[in-house]
């Protein structure tokens, strides 16, 4: 699958904003996906996965509270909604995904497919 991210932006603290995936292919519901993020000069940091059918969610406690990830099989789409963003949330996010089950257990590894990266800057 190709993932393409988007809704990245020039936001002040405090705000919302929502990130899009878009996928290609015909198994987009057999993919486990993911957002990550990296800000300048860190490593790129795990922040939110759901299961194929959306029943399942962990959420990276740096964000815990404030950010939520959904999908819509239908249309092919993982959602990232950000509120309450922060200075510290500044970073160029990732969308990705691994076809197969989602164990509850989120490991970088397992995922195979990574968009492009939208960038994120939160201004204080």
């Amino acid at each position: 699958v190709q993932l393409q991210a988007s809704g990245g932006g020039l936001v002040q603290a405090g705000d919302s904003l929502r990130l899009s995936c878009a996928a290609s292919g015909s198994t987009f519901n057999r993919y486990v996906m993911g957002w990550f993020r990296q800000a300048p000069g860190k490593e790129r940091e795990f922040v939110a996965a759901i299961s194929r059918t959306g029943n399942m969610l962990r959420i990276s406690d740096s964000v815990k509270g404030r950010f939520t990830i959904s999908r819509d099989n239908a249309k092919k789409t993982v959602y990232l909604q950000m509120n309450s963003l922060k200075p510290e949330d500044t970073a160029v996010y990732y969308c990705a995904g691994y076809f197969g089950w989602f164990s509850g257990t989120v490991r970088t590894a397992d995922f195979e497919s990574w968009g492009q990266g939208t960038l994120v800057t939160v201004s204080s």
